[in-house]
């Protein structure tokens, strides 16, 4: 497995693309609203990505996916096809993905909203999942392993009844999408050989099911959904492993460490 160890050149420009990823969640949180359909939304951070920022979106065309974001809501786990027919209720709970190019570098991201006011149950799972994320992320450090990573955020979505995903993890990447490693969000022995280098570049991206953590692909070929047709929730950031710790690249304004009773 060839990890590619980022130079403080490619860095910058992961550190520049990254912050562009998070300005397009920042952008687009006052347009989810009930009765806003998952294509006005796409289109609106399409233009923001093209037109205002020069950035590319990612996805859009990534082997073949015809969207310049996911938008996954409620039992869809993750890869929802934007629709102008889809329109957001009150009470959903969503994840809006975003993945854009700036001078050949990826950022990517990802967040959960609440559209109007959602039953606590929704908001606890969109909470812990968050919490999973960050508890992810405070594993991350100079010799540590990705074993650190995936058992901290199994072993809190499990103590509080839900289940990790296990088809789908976040990964390496750089000038491409997605590079070595794979990064489970469940423990296995094999995660404790993936140590953590300065210079390692990837995503943390746990989904959290309030049900089973079984999962269904659907005819599109693209949207995944739990199989109990139960709740899922995600969180994602990207991030490089320095030299004391860890740099979040996808950091949104003001955003602080979402850990469990810190917040």
């Amino acid at each position: 497995m060839a990890i590619k160890i980022k130079s403080s050149e490619e860095i910058e420009k992961m550190r520049v693309a990254g912050k562009l990823a998070a300005e397009v969640l920042e952008m687009i949180e006052p347009h989810v609203l009930p009765g806003v359909t998952t294509g006005e939304l796409n289109s609106i951070m399409h233009k923001h990505m093209t037109e205002v920022q020069g950035t590319t979106p990612a996805t859009l065309n990534y082997h073949g996916f015809p969207a310049s974001s996911c938008i996954s809501i409620n039992q869809v786990v993750c890869h929802g096809i934007p629709d102008d027919k889809k329109k957001l209720k009150k009470g959903d709970i969503v994840n809006i993905d975003v993945t854009v190019i700036k001078d050949g570098y990826h950022g990517d991201t990802s967040r959960m909203f609440e559209v109007g006011e959602v039953k606590p149950f929704a908001k606890r799972l969109s909470d812990v999942a968050r919490e999973c994320l960050w508890l992810g992320i405070e594993q991350v450090k100079p010799y540590a392993t990705l074993y650190d990573v995936a058992s901290a955020i199994q072993k809190h979505a499990e103590k509080n009844n839900y289940s990790v995903v296990k088809e789908y993890c976040g990964h390496g990447i750089g000038a491409d999408f997605h590079e070595e490693p794979q990064v489970l969000h469940y423990a296995t022995d094999e995660l404790k050989n993936i140590v953590l280098n300065p210079g390692m570049v990837f995503t943390i991206e746990p989904m959290i099911n309030q049900g089973k953590a079984s999962v269904k692909l659907l005819g599109d070929n693209w949207t995944v959904i739990t199989k109990d047709r139960k709740l899922s929730a995600q969180w994602e950031h990207t991030l490089v492993v320095t030299k004391d710790g860890y740099e979040i690249f996808t950091l949104r304004n003001g955003e602080r460490p979402y850990l469990p009773n810190n917040h």
